[in-house]
């Protein structure tokens, strides 16, 4: 792969199925022998790891909306500095479970903070950086809780959130994958899991193979929705 990086989030609702995706795209592309990076947020990060049990113990219910909102930021800004940007600078695929757009479907359309102050937060918090691709894995609210709720250990503050909240989310991801489709990939993932990966796949595997031959990310002025 010649110099310059490619950044690809996933999103989703819960239930989506995003981290078993971002695990199996990762299987994917390690034969390629191009440098790859997968991550996750919260966390990816020491620090953004411990913001991360923070921020998902369900014994912190009490936590304000905006209180969650920065934290996630502060996470997110560690993560950028400390993970992403070094890893795209280097040329490598990221992969990263999670990113802006989890803010402003969550904190935005879930919990109703206002979206120019969450933009203006994840430009802070991000520098601009944005990604190349955006995988939304799409599953309607009442089936994603049905999944998460089958694996109870795996509950967090977030799961327990009333199914009106999960619909504003999966509103919210759709709006910005129909106002942006060059930048978004939608993925039906009420399928199997190998269904699902079929498609992520089918999805991203141009995008590598298009930045392998055509090069760099350097000197791209990020744009878009952080």
């Amino acid at each position: 792969m010649v110099d310059g990086g490619l950044f690809i989030a996933f999103e989703g609702p819960e239930g989506s199925g995003k981290s078993t995706q971002v695990r199996l795209l990762g299987e994917r592309l390690s034969p390629l022998g191009i440098p790859l990076v997968v991550t996750r947020e919260p966390g990816g990060t020491p620090i953004g790891e411990q913001v991360r049990t923070v921020l998902l113990d369900r014994t912190n219910c009490a936590m304000l909306a905006e209180t969650e909102v920065l934290l996630y930021s502060a996470a997110r800004a560690q993560h950028v500095g400390e993970v992403l940007q070094p890893a795209l600078a280097a040329g490598a695929v990221v992969v990263c479970d999670r990113y802006v757009d989890s803010t402003l479907a969550y904190q935005g359309a879930g919990r109703g903070l206002p979206l120019a102050s969450l933009a203006a937060v994840q430009r802070f918090a991000t520098g601009g950086l944005v990604p190349d691709l955006r995988v939304l894995l799409d599953v309607p609210a009442g089936l994603g809780l049905g999944r998460r709720f089958a694996v109870p250990g795996e509950i967090n503050r977030l799961d327990v959130a009333d199914i009106a909240f999960h619909e504003r989310v999966r509103g919210a991801y759709l709006a910005a994958a129909a106002a942006d489709p060059s930048g978004w990939a939608v993925i039906d993932a009420t399928g199997t899991i190998a269904e699902v990966a079929d498609l992520v796949v089918a999805a991203v595997l141009p995008r590598v193979e298009q930045r392998s031959e055509h090069g760099a990310r350097g000197g791209r002025t990020p744009t878009g929705r952080a």
